[in-house]
């Protein structure tokens, strides 16, 4: 029973990354229409009233137990997601999602630094894996370097963060709670850069000016689609991903989620023939190398 309850979490896991993957892929598309902030204000509202509904259907409590706790974690984790869609728009998906997925590697050493959790050789040799893994990913010394290559590590960083605050502040909180909890701050995100931009007076312009700087915008036919697709899709997956999370261990299921990066990746080959070089999928390997060993060594005391 328990090695078909591990199976079924497995398949779920991969299920769910398999949807996210696919459907990220899509937010270039997305960004020649509308900016950043249009599109996160919009895709929670949808999502909000998703789950409002089922809550209301269902009978699920979504009032957190500790509000402070939630809005605090809440707020690491969906601004990990601004920076994580803001690279989507520009850079290769395959490698927006190993620089998120540095997250468990932030995650040990922010425990060990602020938090006075021991960890022994294997998670210290895995860190550094990890960054050698982000050093032949973003090159620094190479010529096509730029900034705009760190922000999936910041967001990894962030998404780190708000993992360490779910274990240490949210350990009693529902999971609807945190899911909540999640895309009411990216909402508020959304609706704070709007408002900004609005006041600003700047014009603005998805193709000219990005889509990190870019206010309301006209909706189009295809950006209407995309937004409900992303967070129809959205809700499906993390769906998929929270049933795995209860059914098996969550040092098990956390592996599975590095199935991301191969789903994004081929999707972004089959679609816009974007793939790493050698070294890049080199340095993806060891971040990957690096998550697994800290996730399944993280149930041990060291």
């Amino acid at each position: 029973m328990l090695a078909s309850k591990t199976a079924q979490a497995a398949l779920c896991a991969i299920t769910g990354m398999a949807l996210l993957g696919f459907i990220d892929n899509f937010v270039k598309l997305m960004a020649q229409d509308i900016g950043l902030w249009q599109f996160h204000f919009a895709r929670s509202l949808i999502i909000l009233t998703i789950i409002g509904a089922f809550s209301f259907a269902l009978g699920w409590t979504v009032r957190p137990k500790n509000f402070g706790a939630v809005a605090f974690r809440s707020f690491f984790s969906a601004s990990a997601m601004i920076f994580y869609f803001g690279a989507v728009a520009a850079l290769p998906i395959a490698q927006v999602g190993a620089g998120l997925f540095t997250a468990p590697i932030f995650v040990l050493i922010i425990s060990a630094a602020f938090y006075g959790v021991a960890i022994g050789p294997w998670r210290i040799i895995a860190v550094g894996l990890g960054f050698l893994g982000v050093l032949l990913l973003l090159r620094p010394d190479a010529g096509s370097f730029n900034t705009t290559s760190l922000i999936p590590i910041f967001a990894g960083l962030l998404y780190g963060y708000g993992a360490v605050c779910t274990r240490m502040y949210c350990a009693e909180e529902s999971t609807i709670t945190m899911v909540t909890g999640f895309f009411g701050v990216l909402g508020l995100w959304g609706a704070g850069g709007l408002i900004w931009f609005a006041v600003s007076g700047m014009p603005t312009d998805p193709i000219q000016d990005g889509f990190f700087a870019t206010g309301w915008q006209p909706w189009t036919q295809n950006a209407v689609f995309w937004t409900v697709a992303q967070a129809v899709i959205s809700v499906i997956g993390l769906g998929l991903i929270t049933r795995a999370y209860l059914l098996a261990d969550a040092s098990h299921v956390a592996v599975f989620e590095y199935s991301f990066l191969i789903s994004a990746g081929f999707w972004s080959y089959i679609l816009w023939d974007e793939l790493p070089d050698a070294i890049g999928l080199i340095g993806i390997a060891l971040i990957v190398a690096a998550g697994a060993v800290i996730i399944l060594r993280t149930r041990e005391p060291a």
